[in-house]
């Protein structure tokens, strides 16, 4: 029997033949599976599904073999949502799709995140949002296309406009009369109740068809669906008002004599002052992603490149690896590369967050939207496209905006509820005024509940504060590639350091020279002179440390492992190494020089001995320096209250004296890469871990938020959830205090949104009334709701001015 469907997974974990065939295996025992076949060299598993649902019983059973599948990542652009409870409905509905693990829709991005398994069709699951009410189309852009806000500020403008314009005259007529009673009995003497009426009518019927038509479109379809969100309850009590009006003015009759009233002002100022929110609203978001924006457009659009011999003008996007690229003073790097000619600086701020431009030689990379100085430089391409620094960079930030953080789960669960209730109380609300007050009262109140509740506060509350907090984070250099490593970091008690590469340089280098009888310079010139024909990390950091010296040719170059090497320079016999070196060669080592390089030696450094000719002349520490941001970071940390630990495969007595000199609080040291994982893991709850190489990787990952210097290894990039991208230690500490006041935002964010509405509901519903207090009038309402998700997203602006 042919398989009802084909099914393709990406599996980990597979080494060997034997794994390939016991997945095989695997997959053949699951019922509804047919015809497995597994290629170890693509690691892909093809095979038939005699049923849906077989789907995610075979991805449990590789689950369980321990090969689980390769989830793969779909980016929907989805339009439509207006509110939490919308972006619930999204997420709910991509959950249901057979072979989904995992949906996430961020109401502030307008995009859903889903995580699916082979087999689900990307474009299924835009049909399926679509069908919904909400259009979706699937993102398959490298770089990121961003909402575009401003041009749904533009749209909710005009609709504002048209809105206001309409609903002026019936405002003034309905409510000038209560402000002014003079108007009130000069507009019926003149024109009379049933014309002024019929006017009102047919202004505040435009207004609810023409700017409030959106409300409509989605919020009674929503109802339909038995699914009502914000739009649903803008659509019922605008309409109910309306309608009632409209039976006052063309039916009279079928109303009692004391509720002959017309509510048009209600219907026509709820429409238009949620248009006012949204349209503030709207501008609002488009501030809040102007940082993701400003990384887009950092990277110019064309480039001079030397082609068969010429300079032609051409695309960025035409760039090809290998390119010889001119840039002109001033100018913005195309992409990344690697610089062939020319010395300068480069201002790096907007992506390292450092104000002084970074100086550049022959040799040096460059990176692509970064800005040139002075001089003309020419470079080399070495990455294009989404491979390039900057649209990583990008993708990170987005990646990080769309994500969940863990406080989002309770605010899910109350929208999920929150519009039916809403309605509900709005019943309720009519019931209970109804006998109390009569039809009209128990309307008006009954409409002042739906339009004072307001979901949109709530769903915008996080997803609005991780937005601009990660933003701001990029412009500062700090990038969070998953989103909730903002509030793990908030909380965050403890602080691990890897010490080479991240607390110190990275690379040897010469710290301190002793000599005797000869001139430090001579000294110098001649150790880097043998040095020079030796591979070894010491030599190199000897030779640098000559400088511009002109070196003299070697002879006779000898290298032994452990000790060093001889040579001869000029005529000149050389030993260079260790102690044992010069006791081995027959030299007595002069003890005012032994005795220096004892002193180095208990401050960490590797002591180096030259002898000339037979005397020994000079002493040389090599240490790895500290970077010089390396003791106020750790100062930083412990301000903010947080204890710091370096961990280290280096001997301990070098440890020991970097810890010391940084004021670290403890040290552990002489550990391979799963001591690092122990150390970790026995640090508890609130543990970050700081690194940079290939060893890094496994405690970066182990570690409750694993930090990794963008300097470092790919690797260790992407085993961590934050990077730092200038490789400045000192980033820990920024990046701890964006995380607090981001998480201190949505704090704030979260109070206003609950509690706005669970204070004034009750108004809404007349608590206040029933002890001879006020009651809250629809427009009133509507104003409010508006104006608390502007507050929501106005307060979450106040991150990008963080320091």
């Amino acid at each position: 029997m042919k398989p009802h469907q084909q099914a393709d997974l990406a599996i980990t974990g597979m080494s060997c033949a034997s794994c390939a065939g016991r997945v095989e295996r695997t997959l053949a025992a699951v019922p509804g599976v047919s015809q497995p076949t597994v290629n170890l060299a693509t690691a892909r598993a093809h095979f038939g599904l005699d049923r849906p649902e077989a789907l995610a019983d075979a991805v449990a059973a590789l689950e369980k073999a321990g090969y689980p599948a390769q989830p793969q990542e779909t980016r929907l652009e989805v339009g439509g949502m207006s509110c939490a409870s919308c972006s619930g409905r999204v997420e709910k509905a991509l959950a249901a799709v057979p072979g989904v693990q995992q949906a996430a829709v961020n109401l502030a991005t307008g995009t859903a995140t889903v995580s699916h398994s082979a087999a689900v069709d990307p474009q299924a699951l835009a049909r399926i949002v679509t069908e919904k009410g909400y259009p979706a189309q699937v993102r398959h852009d490298a770089v990121p296309h961003l909402h575009d806000h401003g041009g749904d500020a533009a749209t909710l403008r005009r609709s504002f406009l048209i809105a206001l314009v309409l609903t002026l005259p019936v405002f003034l007529a309905e409510m000038g009369g209560h402000a002014v009673p003079a108007l009130h009995h000069w507009l019926y003497a003149s024109i009379g109740q049933r014309p002024l009426w019929l006017l009102e009518f047919a202004l505040t019927s435009a207004v609810l068809i023409w700017p409030g038509r959106v409300f409509f479109r989605v919020g009674i379809p929503a109802l339909i669906r038995r699914a009502p969100e914000m739009n649903s309850l803008v659509a019922l009590g605008a309409g109910a008002a309306w309608l009632y009006s409209t039976v006052a003015t063309f039916a009279p009759g079928l109303l009692p004599d004391a509720a002959r009233h017309v509510y048009y002002e209600a219907a026509a100022v709820i429409v238009t002052l949620i248009l006012l929110g949204r349209w503030l609203e709207a501008r609002a978001k488009g501030q809040a992603s102007q940082a993701i924006r400003r990384l887009i457009e950092l990277a110019p659009s064309t480039a001079r490149v030397s082609r068969d011999g010429k300079v032609i003008e051409l695309p960025v996007a035409q760039l090809r690896d290998g390119d010889i690229v001119q840039l002109a003073p001033g100018e913005r790097v195309g992409v990344d590369g690697i610089l062939t000619e020319g010395h300068g600086s480069i201002d790096e701020s907007m992506l390292t967050g450092e104000p002084l431009p970074a100086a550049k030689a022959p040799g040096d990379a460059v990176t692509g939207g970064t800005v040139n100085g002075s001089a003309a430089l020419t470079y080399r391409v070495t990455a294009t496209g989404s491979a390039t620094v900057l649209s990583r960079i990008i993708a990170m930030v987005e990646q990080a905006q769309a994500a969940k953080l863990p406080v989002q789960a309770l605010v899910d669960r109350i929208t999920a509820v929150f519009v039916p209730v809403v309605i509900g109380l709005a019943v309720l609300t009519f019931a209970i005024w109804l006998p109390l007050a009569g039809l009209a009262e128990a309307l008006v109140a009954a409409i002042s509940v739906l339009i004072i509740a307001c979901p949109c506060a709530m769903g915008l509350a996080v997803p609005v504060s991780i937005m601009v907090g990660t933003g701001r984070g990029a412009e500062l250099g700090v990038l969070f590639r998953r989103g909730d490593a903002l509030q793990r970091l908030a909380e965050t008690q403890v602080v691990g350091f890897d010490k080479t590469g991240t607390l110190t340089q990275g690379r040897p280098a010469l710290v301190h020279i002793a000599t005797r009888g000869i001139a430090r310079d001579d000294a110098l010139r001649l150790a880097a002179s043998a040095e020079a024909r030796s591979e070894h990390p010491l030599a190199a950091a000897i030779v640098a440390a000559a400088g511009d010296a002109v070196l003299a040719p070697a002879e006779h170059v000898t290298a032994t492992a452990g000790r060093g090497l001889s040579a001869t320079v000029q005529g000149r016999a050389l030993q260079i190494g260790n102690a044992a070196a010069l006791t081995e060669a027959g030299i007595a080592p002069d003890p005012a020089l032994l005795a220096q390089a004892e002193g180095w030696s208990g401050e960490g450094a590797t002591p180096v001995h030259l002898a000339v000719d037979g005397q020994h002349v000079a002493a040389l520490a090599l240490a790895d320096p500290i970077r010089p941001e390396a003791k106020a970071a750790i100062d930083e940390l412990h301000r903010l209250g947080v204890k710091t630990v370096m961990i280290s495969g280096d001997v301990q007595a070098t440890a020991d004296a970097v810890g010391r000199s940084l004021g670290i609080d403890r040290v552990i040291a002489g550990v391979l890469p799963k001591g690092k994982l122990d150390a970790i893991r026995q640090m508890g709850a609130g543990t970050v871990f700081v690194g940079d190489g290939i060893n890094d990787a496994p405690a970066l990952a182990a570690a409750e938020t694993g930090i990794a210097m963008g300097t470092g290894t790919d690797v260790a990039i992407e085993a961590a959830e934050v990077v730092l991208v200038a490789g400045d230690p000192s980033g820990v500490a920024r990046a701890l205090r964006l995380s607090r006041a981001v998480m201190r935002n949505i704090r704030q964010n979260l109070f206003w949104a609950f509690a706005y509405n669970a204070a004034l509901i009750p108004v809404a519903m007349g608590f206040l009334a029933a002890f001879g207090g006020p009651r809250l009038s629809p427009m009133l309402g509507a104003a409010a709701m508006a104006l608390s998700s502007v507050f929501v997203v106005t307060n979450a602006l106040r991150l990008k001015s963080f320091r």
